[in-house]
């Protein structure tokens, strides 16, 4: 049984849902989200409450039930707050600067690298910090990975883009370790 997947999902005020046969469309304050249906789950809708039931015993079953139940759960989220992701970019040289929607990134390249975000997410610059914000905690996400993905920090200065927070492990340089 799915822990998850028997909680009721309650609509915070604010927040309408429509179910139909395939998807569940979610409207707040931050704007509209359509998730699909996963097979073998059933959604009702009873007085601003979500739940969810399983057709089936199937191991399959189980496991969407508790998904469809987080996916859910995260787009009553972002409908009323909304999901952000902070990055830091970190190293000599290396610059972030938005031109536009366009975030351009210089990380040591011999050319800029120029990233349009998605529809539906904003990016913000403060300083060597990058914000991402959306309603969409999956397309947040992905975006993040995106933009940390043009350069990794690297484990022995340390230098690139990071999740805020993020701790490298570093490793020692050749004279360090040869001095031992």
């Amino acid at each position: 049984m799915s822990k998850i997947g028997k909680k009721p999902i309650a609509l915070p005020e604010g927040v309408t849902a429509t179910v139909n046969e395939t998807a569940v469309t979610i409207k707040g304050k931050n704007g509209s989200l359509v998730v699909p249906i996963l097979p073998y789950v059933k959604v009702h809708l009873e007085g601003g409450v979500l739940t969810l039931t399983v057709a089936t015993t199937q191991v399959q079953a189980r496991a969407n039930w508790g998904t469809m139940a987080a996916h859910l759960s995260n787009a009553v989220t972002g409908v009323t707050t909304g999901f952000e992701k902070k990055l830091d970019v970190q190293g000599i040289g290396y610059k972030a600067a938005m031109e536009g929607k366009t975030l351009v990134l210089a990380l040591g390249f011999t050319h800029p690298i120029k990233f349009v975000p998605p529809a539906g997410i904003t990016i913000v610059l403060e300083k060597s910090f990058i914000t991402i914000s959306g309603i969409d905690r999956q397309v947040v996400g992905q975006t993040a990975a995106k933009i940390r993905q043009f350069k990794k920090p690297e484990p022995y200065q340390g230098k690139g883009i990071r999740y805020l927070g993020e701790q490298v492990r570093r490793k020692e340089g050749k004279k360090v370790a040869g001095a031992a």
